[in-house]
């Protein structure tokens, strides 16, 4: 995959059928074996296909809900977060949505902590408290459907949606940016931590990729 021309596909009159193919390409890789990755349970709750990191860039495919949410791993600190990357993404299938979140700084009166999130290529996330005390209260809601394109900008604060009882995929091209950090919010009185993030055999990769393949090409939403 070539995240250059993904990106602009992604910005192209009728490209969901570009991004689609391209999709489905390296899932039929995944699911074949002919592509050795793994999937990796993500704190947040979803499965990630990793499929390419090449230097400040990278390429991910992501699962949510049915097999996905079963073999998921949960938030240690709480579903709001922000990336230090910009993130461009197309709904395969299923709606996605993303919930923005007002943070305000509030020393003096906070509901949370920002905690920042170091992760190491290793698979270990070290989540470490800082010194920012904030509230926060739900902003607009966007939700983006089959073959939609939707952008979230590094450093906004949001949770991602995807209803219960329901699935969607997403294509995601993400773009770190220099001097940014992956935060998230959790408890005030909330201690420093590691989460190892486990990553699933070839068979549970496997099976998982031909499951967002068969939705990547039924013909519903």
């Amino acid at each position: 995959m070539d995240h250059r021309q993904l990106e602009e596909a992604m910005h192209r009159q009728g490209a969901p059928t570009e991004i689609f193919e391209a999709a489905a390409s390296v899932l039929e890789e995944i699911a074949s074996g002919r592509r050795g990755l793994r999937a990796v349970r993500h704190p947040l709750g979803f499965l990630c296909f990793p499929v390419e990191r090449v230097g400040d860039r990278g390429v991910c495919v992501h699962a949510f809900g049915g097999e996905a949410d079963e073999q998921a791993a949960r938030p240690t600190t709480s579903p709001v977060h922000s990336h230090s990357w910009e993130l461009t993404s197309c709904v395969l299938y299923g709606a996605v949505g993303n919930l923005r979140v007002r943070v305000v700084e509030r020393p003096a009166d906070p509901t949370h902590r920002v905690f920042e999130v170091l992760s190491r290529p290793s698979g270990v996330d070290d989540i470490q408290p800082t010194s920012r005390l904030v509230s926060c209260e739900p902003g607009p809601e966007q939700t983006s459907h089959r073959g939609t394109v939707y952008t979230l900008p590094a450093g906004e604060f949001h949770t991602t949606v995807v209803p219960e009882g329901r699935s969607a995929a997403t294509l995601v091209l993400g773009r770190t940016l220099p001097g940014r950090f992956d935060l998230s919010l959790g408890p005030l009185h909330g201690t420093g931590h590691q989460v190892v993030r486990q990553a699933c055999d070839a068979e549970q990769t496997a099976r998982t990729a031909r499951t967002v393949l068969r939705r990547i090409h039924d013909p519903r939403p």
